[in-house]
């Protein structure tokens, strides 16, 4: 099986431009270089820019040449794919700020050493750009009646689009325009819902240069019902663990409907088809291994080994039951129990029956084996909010208590 047939059996593959060419190429041995667009509007990728990078290491992995772009220039302006309203507009410094975070995060999926990928940022070449030269050479091959009909606008159009966002997408097209000319990138991938701004840069080389380049889109991540995955009560799923801890990440995947188990296998994990097949087999409470099977891959890939097997060890004790004697002890708290809405760590220590003693909570504490979820308490002064309940505080390896709010 070729990686192209890997991607559509893996339910990544959405639109195409031409089908029966991409998977020749990809089929073939030389390598291609194509590239994926991120737009660092915020200090972490959440969940639904994990697929287009699991899709971009599953071409790496076979050969291919990945190319990273930061939009350190269209993050000044923000997509308005799927917006209701135009984003908050960000300074240079939390542009940088925001991609330093991206790389990070991507290269706990892709290969960064010498010659298996490229990180590029359009900022450095589109922040110069003589806006009347743009516009006559760029712009002339941009119908507007066509742009209006795309359905990244056309949803827009009803609460009000502005002039700014409209070049989102000639910007878009230029990269590609660029990267083709500059990087042999000969292939731009990315989220369905970004298949008008690529066929905006295929066709935009095709007129320019008279050069053939390809567009190819994957599945947005969806429940069985075709809702969004990634929304927890907290948020977004985020993929920075000071954001979403690896324990609430593990969480989700773990809890994630019977009907969604097989295809988050296939499109957020290296699994072996055939392995997800056997999986796919499993019926009522057999599930769970499934799910738990899912949750640890999904939390390994992002956060590591260890931090995977200390969110699944408090995962299984919170649905097993098996804690140091045999079940999970659970306190209820009281507004009595804390002061401005939250409770010191030492108290809920002692309130949780970890520690007999505030002397014994702080030793505790200071010997760097207490953790909150899966966060680590780092000092005394750790508080917890009520806001945050219910969590799971545990103690070294196997004590364990579930801090809920009365």
């Amino acid at each position: 099986m070729n990686v192209f047939q890997e991607l559509k059996e893996r339910n990544l593959v959405a639109q195409c431009t031409d089908f029966d060419k991409v998977e020749q190429l990809l089929a073939g041995n030389a390598p291609v270089r194509f590239y994926i667009g991120f737009d660092p509007t915020a200090d972490s990728l959440t969940v639904g820019g994990f697929v287009p990078l699991m899709a971009m290491a599953h071409l790496q992995r076979a050969g291919h040449v990945p190319v990273v772009l930061f939009g350190g220039a269209t993050a000044m302006i923000g997509d308005p794919t799927g917006k209701t309203d135009m984003r908050r507009m960000l300074t240079r410094e939390e542009i940088e700020r925001n991609i330093a975070c991206f790389k990070k995060q991507m290269g706990a999926v892709l290969d960064f050493s010498e010659g298996k990928a490229l990180m590029v940022n359009n900022a450095d070449w589109t922040l110069d750009l003589n806006y009347l030269e743009f516009l006559r050479d760029i712009g002339v091959h941009f119908s507007v009646n066509r742009m209006l009909a795309a359905e990244c606008y056309k949803a827009r159009l009803e609460r009000g689009l502005s002039f700014f966002e409209m070049n989102y997408m000639i910007l878009q097209s230029y990269d590609f325009l660029h990267l083709n000319r500059n990087h042999d990138v000969i292939m731009q991938l990315g989220g369905d819902d970004q298949w008008s701004n690529i066929i905006g840069g295929v066709e935009l080389c095709r007129r320019r240069d008279g050069r053939e380049v390809y567009g190819l889109t994957f599945n947005l991540l969806l429940t069985a019902e075709g809702l969004k995955m990634g929304k927890t009560e907290k948020g977004a799923l985020w993929l920075d663990p000071a954001k979403t801890s690896p324990y609430d990440f593990y969480q989700y995947w773990r809890n994630v409907s019977d009907s969604d188990v097989t295809s988050c296998m296939k499109m957020l994990t290296f699994m072996p088809l055939e392995e997800i097949a056997e999986y796919a087999k499993l019926t009522g409470s057999a599930l769970n291994q499934a799910k738990e099977k899912l949750a640890f891959e999904v939390t390994r890939l992002i956060h590591g080994e260890e931090e995977a097997e200390k969110a699944q060890s408090a995962a299984k004790a919170l649905f097993s039951g098996a804690g140091e004697g045999g079940s999970i002890p659970c306190v209820t708290l009281t507004d009595s129990d804390f002061v401005d809405g939250a409770i010191d760590i030492v108290s809920a220590l002692v309130l949780s029956g970890l520690a007999k003693s505030r002397g014994e909570a702080r030793r505790l504490v200071d010997q760097g084996g207490v953790f909150a979820d899966d966060t680590k308490v780092d000092g005394i002064a750790f508080a917890i909010a009520r806001e945050a309940l219910p969590v799971m505080l545990r103690k070294g390896k196997k004590g364990f208590c579930k801090l809920t709010k009365g």
